[in-house]
């Protein structure tokens, strides 16, 4: 029976390795046309490492387009909307889990249904909404609306209702308040599913594109994803050039996510345990 079991996990490492290396042969090819010549990225039968290694795409990219401007706005708009989710999204689940009042349950489960609204419904009202305050093309309209996550309420919350009322109360025995408590005592018994909302919210604030493209109008305002979408179109057949900007812009997440994905296994793992 121990011998078939070894055969059977066997199998399964080698499917999950043939699978991973299937995953990764795009970001391989794009990676690898990267450090190609323009003339080498069209050749047919086309190759997996580039005859004539140069960084010349990587130098077009950075020169040619305000490249640098796009990942200044990206990397502030990101922090900005981090640091919002992470203030609304810790109050709410901490009033949620810990306060008691009329109402709670009904309220949370309104909140929690926004969760299946598709983001074009609301997405046009939201327009209208910046464009009388005077916000498009302002870093106003890239970061308030989304300094609110439904999915970081929710995950909070059902992180805080696995902690034991007894440290309530000896905290309140000891005279601590409930802020206090709440940051001394309950964030870093979360710190997993704090690490997960935030790695998840950088990313969608980099990768945002549909909303920066309605809010901003001049260069200096776009992020890097549509600075991307402009500069794939003024090079649509330079094809190291796109796949240079392509890895610049992807990186960042890759090695983000590398980092924390002990942390956000850890957090899926206990999201569930106690309701």
């Amino acid at each position: 029976m121990k011998f078939k079991g070894r055969i059977l996990k066997g199998i399964i490492y080698i499917i999950l390795s043939i699978g991973a290396v299937w995953s990764l042969m795009p970001f391989l090819w794009m990676l690898s046309t990267s450090f190609k010549t323009p003339a080498e990225s069209i050749q047919f039968p086309p190759t997996w490492f580039p005859k004539i290694f140069t960084v010349q795409p990587y130098i077009t990219v950075w020169t040619k387009i305000a490249f640098p401007r796009y990942i200044m706005v990206s990397i502030i708009v990101s922090i900005a909307v981090l640091i919002g989710v992470l203030i609304t999204s810790l109050l709410a689940a901490y009033a949620f889990s810990w306060f008691n009042f009329k109402g709670r349950d009904t309220l949370f489960i309104g909140i929690l249904s926004l969760m299946i609204v598709p983001i074009p419904v609301y997405v046009v009202p939201l327009f209208i909404l910046v464009q009388r305050l005077g916000w498009i093309d302002t870093f106003q309209a890239l970061i308030i609306p989304w300094t609110a996550s439904v999915f970081g309420i929710f995950l909070l919350r059902q992180h805080m209702r696995t902690i034991p009322k007894d440290l309530f109360d000896a905290a309140r025995i000891d005279g601590c308040s409930r802020l206090r408590f709440l940051f001394s005592i309950i964030l870093p018994l979360i710190k997993p599913a704090v690490i997960t909302i935030s790695i998840f919210n950088i990313i969608s604030s980099w990768n945002s594109f549909m909303w920066p493209l309605m809010v901003t109008n001049s260069d200096k305002m776009r992020p890097i994803q549509v600075g991307l979408a402009y500069f794939s179109q003024g090079e649509s057949t330079n094809y190291p050039a796109l796949m240079a900007a392509s890895t610049i812009a992807i990186l960042p997440l890759v090695i983000l996510f590398f980092i924390a994905q002990r942390q956000i296994i850890e957090s899926y793992s206990r999201s569930g345990l106690k309701e």
